[in-house]
């Protein structure tokens, strides 16, 4: 059954927005990025799923504050980090600086298009990010939108977790609109267990969830992106399944629709696709456009990434795809 017309659902969460302070906050790790590999030679640069999701946001929404919500280290790479962020118009909110702290890192090695990573994160400032859960709730007053994934909650501990989740539910509560990608990296959780718990809470304090069906398959045996959404709409109203080339899934008050995705004939590197049709179809939604042409114009946006190295592409080039 196709999407109705917007009514009930989308109306009120954008209507109930409309009464706040029109900010958009992301909630996760950014780490330094090593991509770019020529012989010897790298590009760093500053890249993390939930810092991609807010870039492209932030990119297609440029009269909201934005502010990346984490926490940093005083070392010269962090402090590089957050000069980066203001620099492209970024706050980091309460996020907390914890002295001796430093962000972790990760290289991008390509076969083709398609990406490997090594990760060196384990003692990150990031994983503090709820340390302190005055400063988190002060950072996430009076955002209209909040987004947060599954690699958030992975590199927090459980009790880190509980704070992550009781400070967004008041948020919610006090009129945030909240998504949620589940976001699912096996190596991160102890085991597939856990992360089904951790992530089934996030999604009870969710209103938009942006699954990948690869992802949702392989955490909850899935077999279908219909059958992901069944799933997921017993616990929140909004849901987009992506499954890469294939067409977006749209789940919305008991009616579904497919997109068809933007096909790419020669795409460069897929690194941060996914988190980057996050942000288009986040932008599209606060902006007022219905689900079809908030995914419509995500999938113009994530093909456009996929042709530059990294994952952040210039504002510009997502502006050009979001509006064309």
């Amino acid at each position: 059954m196709a999407l109705p017309a917007e009514k009930s659902y989308s109306n009120k969460v954008l209507g109930r927005n409309a009464r706040m302070a029109n900010g958009v906050a992301s909630i996760g790790e950014c780490m330094l990025e090593l991509s770019g590999q020529t012989g010897p030679n790298w590009r760093m640069g500053f890249a993390g799923d939930t810092f991609n999701t807010l870039w492209a946001l932030h990119a297609l929404s440029p009269d909201r504050p934005a502010t990346y919500v984490s926490a940093f280290g005083d070392d010269p790479f962090s402090r590089e980090q957050i000069a980066f962020f203001a620099e492209n118009g970024i706050g980091i909110g309460n996020s907390p600086v914890i002295a001796g702290a430093r962000p972790g890192l990760y290289a991008i090695t390509l076969t083709g298009a398609e990406r490997a990573f090594t990760y060196w994160r384990s003692d990150a400032a990031a994983r503090q990010l709820a340390s302190d859960p005055a400063t988190l709730a002060k950072s996430l007053e009076n955002q209209a939108l909040i987004y947060f994934s599954g690699i958030t909650l992975a590199i927090l501990d459980q009790a880190a977790r509980r704070t992550l989740l009781s400070a967004v539910a008041v948020a919610r509560n006090a009129g945030s609109l909240v998504a949620f990608d589940p976001n699912y990296r096996p190596r991160l959780w102890p085991s597939r267990e856990a992360a089904q718990a951790e992530i089934l809470e996030a999604l009870a304090v969710a209103d938009i969830a942006l699954p990948t069906f690869p992802d949702e398959q392989m955490l909850f045996g899935d077999p279908t992106p219909r059958a992901t959404a069944e799933r997921l709409g017993k616990l929140t109203g909004e849901i987009v399944v992506k499954n890469g080339e294939q067409p977006a899934l749209i789940a919305l008050n008991g009616a579904s629709q497919t997109v068809d995705a933007v096909h790419v004939a020669a795409p460069v590197d897929t690194t941060g696709a996914g988190d980057s049709f996050n942000g288009g179809y986040l932008a599209a939604r606060v902006a007022g456009h219905a689900p079809a042409e908030a995914v419509r114009r995500a999938h113009k946006v994530a093909a456009a990434v996929v042709q530059v190295r990294g994952a952040l592409a210039p504002f510009e080039r997502l502006r050009a795809a979001f509006d064309s």
